[in-house]
């Protein structure tokens, strides 16, 4: 018999138990249920005699003549549950004979302890509010194929209590970045999320219409031109953590759909973010894991250590490579280091990206901060004082993955419209457009600031041990499944 077959034949046992249960009279998918506590409140705080009421899912069930001990779990944690006809009575056990494993229950009862010292329940009130028509996996087996673990996170996340616990840490983890930043004076703002213009990063938009108005619209790749509005309307300290969307590939590591954290603060600028970012980091490490030192894929993490490494030097020392040269010069270097970058039209831009990633640290176990970035790999960030050719900015690399990305804001309206227009052409692009409001707002005046972004994904990856993008997102991007 093949698997579907089965499960074919299980869920018309279910549908016969069904129908039995509403032959009673009993609505199989009931409504409210008053609970006295959760299981993990009741079974810290255990003590036999006490009257208790909860509900969860039936998890086991054994037999012993007309006696059955269930296994109920809730969100909280698991209990056993000891269901006999005389004591439950005849009504509600012959409704107890009607369950499945992955039925959710309500019950009421005594609490005691077997001759195992087990902590249980003696079942005096047994309600069923709903019927599972679907087998769980078995609890050894479980979801073999990952891909329906991500398709089907509902059923992983009653049969793996590791994974929850990933989801438990993630909102650990958001929470206390709030909390953070919020008794830093930090204010959190919420933007648009369907723009005229996409901007504040390089991505692939998505494209939608709206009816009423009649225009086009782009799902964001980044809220950080509607932020720095805020500065320039006067708030002086706005974070958002934000979901945002690129039409782009899916990996390990990349999602369509991925959620930042963008921070902006007057009067501050890329060494200000530096230290926000390590004080932030740390704390969540000290928060949430209860250490600074951890594991991640194999290697030890060591938050003790922040190291800065400059991206013009090594671009230097590997390839030759220097601002100051046009861009044949470079393509001429990269091909005698052996780089392939034949039969590709490359902007400037684009050739800097490609040698990027071949010099990202890996190796490290501690976090490393890439600073002296290029001016062509980003438009928005100040140049450096004493070298126009490098911005003042960093990458913050930990595990050999980049988590965050921050700079000196540039806030001259002239050289942002200047570097706009430079990208635009760099990019032989002419369906790009120059978002003039945004330089109208900077014509107002923006205070000098500092900006961060933190890739909350990838954080949580490297503070919950996960190796890919789509273990730390509930529901990740999926090819669609043939039902």
């Amino acid at each position: 018999m093949t698997a579907e077959h089965e499960e074919s034949d299980l869920i018309k046992q279910r549908r016969t138990k069904l129908e039995a249960i509403r032959g009673k009279g009993v609505f199989a998918y009931g409504g409210k249920f008053q609970t006295t506590s959760t299981i993990k409140e009741l079974t810290d705080n255990f003590a036999e005699g006490k009257t208790a009421t909860i509900a969860g899912r039936l998890m086991a069930c054994r037999e012993h003549g007309k006696a059955k001990f269930y296994d109920l779990k809730d969100s909280t944690g698991k209990i056993q549950l000891y269901v006999k006809a005389d004591i439950v009575g005849p009504d509600a056990f012959e409704i107890s004979n009607n369950t499945d494993i992955g039925d959710f229950v309500g019950v009421s009862g005594e609490t005691f302890k077997t001759r195992t010292n087990e902590p249980s329940i003696k079942v005096m009130r047994f309600e069923m509010l709903s019927k599972s028509m679907r087998p769980l996996p078995e609890k050894w087996h479980g979801l073999k194929d990952v891909e329906t673990r991500y398709r089907q996170r509902y059923v992983d996340l009653v049969m793996n209590d590791d994974v929850k616990k990933v989801f438990v840490a993630r909102s650990n983890i958001v929470s206390e970045i709030r909390h953070f930043l919020d008794a830093k004076g930090f204010l959190e703002v919420e933007t648009p999320m369907m723009q005229s213009i996409p901007g504040g990063a390089a991505g692939k938009p998505f494209k939608t219409h709206h009816e009423a108005l009649d225009m086009d619209l782009y799902l964001r790749i980044a809220p950080e031109l509607f932020l720095k509005r805020l500065l320039v309307g006067g708030f002086d300290k706005v974070y958002e953590i934000n979901r945002n969307f690129r039409n782009e590939g899916i990996s390990t590591r990349h999602n369509p759909e991925f959620t930042m954290l963008e921070v902006y603060e007057a009067y501050s600028d890329c060494a200000g973010m530096m230290k926000l970012t390590e004080d932030m980091i740390m704390n969540l490490a000290e928060k949430v894991l209860g250490k600074t030192s951890f594991e991640y894929q194999g290697k030890t993490i060591d938050l003790s250590k922040w190291e800065r490494i400059s991206f013009a030097d090594l671009m230097k020392e590997q390839f030759g490579i220097v601002p100051e040269e046009k861009q044949e010069e470079w393509v001429k270097k990269l091909k005698k280091k052996g780089v392939e970058i034949e039969g590709k039209e490359l902007s400037r831009t684009q050739v800097i990206n490609i040698v990027g990633e071949l010099i990202e640290p890996k190796a490290h176990n501690h976090p490393v901060f890439v600073i002296d970035m290029f001016k062509e790999m980003c438009p928005l960030a100040k140049t450096k004082k004493d070298n126009p050719l490098l911005t003042d900015r960093f990458e913050l690399y930990i595990g050999g993955m980049e988590i965050a990305n921050a700079y000196s804001e540039l806030n001259d309206p002239a050289e942002q419209k200047n570097r706009f227009e430079a990208d635009i052409a760099d990019l032989k692009d002419k369906k790009n457009k120059i978002d003039e409001d945004f330089v109208r707002a900077l014509e107002y005046g923006m205070p000098p600031a500092g900006g961060l972004g933190i890739g909350i994904d990838r954080l949580v990856m490297i503070l919950t041990n996960s190796p890919s993008i789509r273990d730390v997102i509930l529901f990740p991007q999926l090819k669609k499944e043939n039902i």
